[in-house]
């Protein structure tokens, strides 16, 4: 299997997959400017065996971890959201969204991050399904709930304190926003000093796919200068967009490389964003 295959599924392998008793699929729509949206339209539309995971409610937790603004969970957390969607030992998780995979692979990180492999991300998400004919369902569902063992990877999150100037870092928000031209949500525009930019929209063609694997190690490997590898860490602006940068590094072939949860919505607010 390829890279992406390993981390990609394709509209027509789920469709194929559908009804497999382990298969566990994972609705992740969401926006930022209206959060009530997502789960409105998982209930009036949906894959069907989709449940839903909500960004605020279920992808982020009270700011022990970090102090961003989608804070990850802690682990005991984590088993209590990955238990409640009903991922178990031997299940299979495939997780869309609407756009370009950007919240999914946040939910793709956060189970590989506890131990968890066998997730994918719907390449295309719901425009491709809906696109490609395939059947869409309505309403509430549910997998039964199940006991979730994961234990957290340390080596997949930094943070804060572990931010040095010897790091490596790759900013995935748009180049306005690095640049810090624009500023829409956090208090302070700018980027963390010395990270380069690679925003995650540039991981996908027009179509809303991921771009081959070749093209992806060569657009983060220009953007970074040198090959990436498993040292650099991948931020945004409240540690969602980077998760698409980390999954995309993945897709490539490269070495899977590290999270800088908390991002620059922590970072801003922290002793003026010194190193």
């Amino acid at each position: 299997m390829s890279a992406g295959g390993k981390h990609l599924i394709s509209c027509l392998e789920l469709e194929q997959s559908l009804g497999q008793s382990s298969l566990r699929i994972v609705d992740c729509r969401f926006d930022l400017t209206e959060p009530a949206a997502g789960r409105l339209a998982w209930l009036e539309s949906h894959i069907p065996g989709a449940v839903y995971a909500h960004l605020d409610d279920d992808l982020s937790g009270p700011p022990i971890t970090d102090r961003g603004r989608h804070p990850m969970p802690p682990p005991d957390r984590l088993c209590e959201i990955f238990g409640h969607l009903g991922v178990a030992d031997d299940a299979s998780v495939v997780a869309y969204d609407d756009a370009g995979g950007m919240v999914a692979a946040r939910l793709w990180w956060m189970l590989r991050y506890m131990g968890f492999e066998a997730v994918r991300v719907l390449d295309g998400g719901w425009q491709s399904w809906v696109g490609s004919g395939f059947p869409v369902t309505s309403g509430l569902e549910a997998y039964p709930p199940a006991i979730f063992r994961g234990e957290p990877r340390a080596d997949r999150l930094v943070l804060r304190g572990e931010i040095q100037r010897s790091v490596r870092l790759l900013d995935a928000r748009d180049g306005a926003r690095y640049r810090g031209e624009v500023e829409p949500i956090d208090p302070v525009a700018g980027h963390i000093p010395g990270a380069l930019n690679h925003c995650w929209k540039d991981n996908l063609g027009d179509d809303g796919r991921f771009l081959p694997a070749e093209t992806l190690a060569q657009s983060l490997t220009k953007a970074c200068g040198d090959p990436p590898d498993a040292g650099l860490v991948h931020y945004c602006g409240s540690g969602v967009s980077a998760c698409h940068n980390v999954l995309a590094q993945c897709v490539a072939g490269l070495p899977e490389p590290r999270l800088y949860a908390g991002s620059w919505s922590e970072w801003c607010r922290d002793q003026g964003g010194e190193l």
